[in-house]
């Protein structure tokens, strides 16, 4: 069996202490779970292609098109 994350070892929290040490756990979830969803979203790729007869058949290594 695992450690628990959180262990009160002598006192009581007052209801600041507890509201804040919930804000803190509220949020540290928040970030677990948008890491998760991060970690398992599909990112569909660009199409990173054009259409021969669009494209100049050379650029200048000066201009501007080459800059961008």
């Amino acid at each position: 069996m695992s450690e628990p994350l959180v262990r009160i070892v002598r006192g009581s929290l007052n209801d600041e202490e507890l509201a804040a040490l919930t804000a803190v756990l509220a949020a540290r979830a928040a970030a677990h779970q948008a890491a998760a969803a991060a970690a398992t979203a599909v990112v569909e790729p660009i199409a990173n292609w054009q259409r021969l007869e669009r494209r100049t058949a050379y650029y200048s290594p000066v201009s501007w098109q080459q800059a961008a």
